[in-house]
């Protein structure tokens, strides 16, 4: 009898055995160095997603790599259509929990997405999107800079510094 897993199980197995990098790269994804991925949940299409390099993948962040709506047309013949399209996400991008990345997504560079927001439109290099549907809400640099001057730096965190996060 041959046992059949899904592919959210396979990813998993792969990860719990080493690493969710590792696991999505084994499942067809692109990625580039230094990314932490905390979660690879995809519609089906693994090797339809692209990930540049530093970027991080929250919790229960979905990729939508397909449109379904097309299942309800059928052509002479009785063919259902379907439509397929790449994820891309480029370099030093900070995707927030929950998010949901919808098929023909482009992603720029330096690109930060909102908890919760759902992205139906490609992102322009160097934006903060939040919401739903996603649009502008700030830059990056700007976030940077506020970060920069109000954040405590991880060696003061583990120094046991008290920051005031009202700043």
């Amino acid at each position: 009898m041959k046992l059949s897993v899904t592919e959210r199980w396979r990813w998993r197995l792969y990860s719990a055995a080493r690493g969710p990098v590792y696991a999505s790269r084994k499942m067809g994804v692109q990625i580039g160095e230094g990314c932490r991925i905390l979660s690879m949940e995809v519609s089906s299409e693994y090797e339809l997603i692209t990930i540049g390099s530093r970027v991080t993948v929250s919790s229960g962040v979905l990729f939508i790599t397909h449109d379904g709506t097309g299942w309800l047309v059928r052509n002479e013949a009785g063919r259902r259509h379907f439509w397929l399209a790449r994820i891309e996400i480029g370099d030093d991008v900070f995707i927030g929990a929950r998010v949901t990345i919808l098929p023909g997504v482009k992603i720029g560079a330096r690109s930060v997405v909102a908890a919760g927001s759902v992205v139906a439109k490609s992102v322009p290099a160097g934006s903060i999107v939040g919401g739903n549907p996603a649009r502008i809400i700030g830059s990056y640099d700007d976030l940077s800079a506020r970060i920069a001057a109000t954040w405590p730096t991880t060696r003061e965190v583990q120094s046991g510094f008290k920051p005031d996060m009202q700043a």
